[in-house]
């Protein structure tokens, strides 16, 4: 096999790419034997190994397993589920290291690597190590020993762990994605009614492409909802540590909305809590994080970013627009779509009210969702420190902690070069549709002067 892992497929937080063309079974057994090489040399022995449903993450498991095997690590493989099953299986049944097989949220013929070292995310840096060894075939020299546990259940059980939720109706979307097994058995441990979607595992996504954050991607799951009466309903990406929400109106429940709801019974445990937001999130979540007697801060994009900024603070609680939450608080720190799920019913519970209720609580402020404008991967970046050079000519209002979130008397606009795709990502919230419409105004502006098409994305 190939002594070289394919520079392309090395990304900022994971490894990624098309399955045939940026990545293959030759840069997996390279991913094995370098990662493998990190961890024997950090002092580890063990890893586990987890893959999600797309039609190659299981030869490119094999190929993994290979790898690290002929490192000399001891593999233990938990076989079909989401990451957050992989990221459960490093925190507790007492290995080093962790790596999941997944394309995430990206279309079918997509796949790639999410790695965890010592209970820490492995990124930046980190993961341009893994080529340098590769390229050097600089590797420890082993032979490990496979196992096969079956964690679902265990899992599960976790999950429902101390649960004092109320019972709800709800409609659950797991996209033809990893989430469809645990979810089957995580409603019938749930009080209340539960109506499944798409729970049979299918890597080419049949149905619609599971990225909560798309309002398309939605349609089935407000429907279901709308048909049956349903309180509320949840969905989630290919590899379920991203989630989506619908209130018994059809309305979206973004990240930050989510996340605003599971501040509240967080914050009555833990008073004056640092609860961190990424910079697409609402202005509301911040001033309500305030109000509850939090400590809001607003962070970096990209869940390794997020893991390590709530370790370094201590936060209990953090969360993207994406939908990645994270808990500290009674869980693992960790990034868990179907957990939050729990989390949120709880939440729900808690407060005494419904989610349409709080939903419709919330500021009436006028924002967009996530824009996303194709924008090469070498260009990206580039193009936002050309934004930011002109706003500092212009003396703006700019926020830098990623990418340029500028505030106005309108209200602010965000573009940010994407940690995981090849576009630019944009969002805009205001007091009202005019005020929306000049902060968008400038949005259009600076594209059209970095000379990038402002068309939409719309790969998925």
């Amino acid at each position: 096999m190939s002594r070289t892992l394919n520079p392309v497929a090395l990304r900022e937080y994971d490894i990624r790419g098309v399955v045939g063309t940026t990545l293959g079974e030759d840069d997996a057994y390279a991913i094995g034997r370098s990662f493998g090489t990190v961890v024997r040399r950090d002092g580890g022995r063990t890893i586990v190994v987890g893959r999600d449903g797309r039609t190659t993450s299981r030869a490119l498991e094999a190929a993994l397993i290979q790898g690290l095997t002929q490192s000399g690590l001891d593999v233990t493989r938990i076989g079909l589920g989401p990451t957050a099953m992989l990221y459960f299986a490093e925190a507790t049944i007492g290995v080093d290291a962790g790596i999941m097989v997944t394309g995430s949220h990206n279309p079918a013929e997509y796949n790639g690597f999410k790695m965890v070292l010592r209970h820490g995310p492995f990124f930046g840096s980190m993961i341009q190590q893994l080529g340098a060894i590769s390229a050097a075939a600089d590797w420890e020299e082993g032979a490990g020993r496979v196992a096969d546990i079956d964690l679902i259940d265990a899992y599960v059980d976790r999950l429902v762990q101390d649960f004092d939720g109320a019972a709800f109706r709800i409609g659950w979307d797991a996209g033809n994605g990893a989430a469809g097994p645990v979810i089957e058995r995580l409603v019938k441990r749930l009080p209340g009614e539960h109506l499944t979607l798409y729970t049979n595992i299918d890597g080419r996504f049949p149905n619609h492409h599971p990225d909560p954050t798309v309002e398309t991607n939605l349609a089935d799951l407000k429907r279901l909802v709308a048909d049956h009466g349903l309180d509320f309903g949840v969905a989630f990406d290919g590899d379920a540590d991203r989630i989506g929400a619908v209130d018994g109106e059809g309305r979206v429940v973004w990240g930050d909305q989510l996340l605003s709801i599971l501040a509240e019974p967080v914050l009555e445990a833990l008073p004056g809590s640092t609860i961190i937001g990424d910079v697409k999130a609402s202005q509301a979540l911040y001033d309500r994080i305030a109000e509850l007697g939090g400590t809001p801060l607003m962070w970096k994009t990209g869940h390794s970013l997020m893991k390590s900024k709530m370790k370094e603070t201590g936060a209990p609680l953090a969360g993207e627009m994406s939908g990645h939450i994270f808990f500290a608080h009674e869980w693992y720190g960790f990034d868990d779509g179907i957990y939050a799920a729990v989390r949120l019913i709880r939440a729900v519970s808690r407060l005494g009210s419904s989610l349409t209720a709080l939903r419709s609580a919330m500021p009436p402020l006028v924002n967009t969702p996530e824009l996303r404008f194709q924008a090469d991967e070498t260009r990206k970046f580039v193009v936002i420190e050309e934004v930011l050079a002109r706003l500092q000519a212009q003396g703006a209002t700019v926020d830098r902690t990623d990418g340029a979130r500028v505030s106005t008397d309108d209200g602010w606009w965000l573009l940010r070069a994407s940690n995981t795709q090849d576009v630019l990502v944009a969002r805009a919230e205001a007091r009202d549709e005019a005020g929306l419409a000049r902060l968008l105004a400038q949005i259009d502006a600076q594209l059209a002067l970095s000379g990038v098409s402002r068309e939409p994305e719309t790969q998925h």
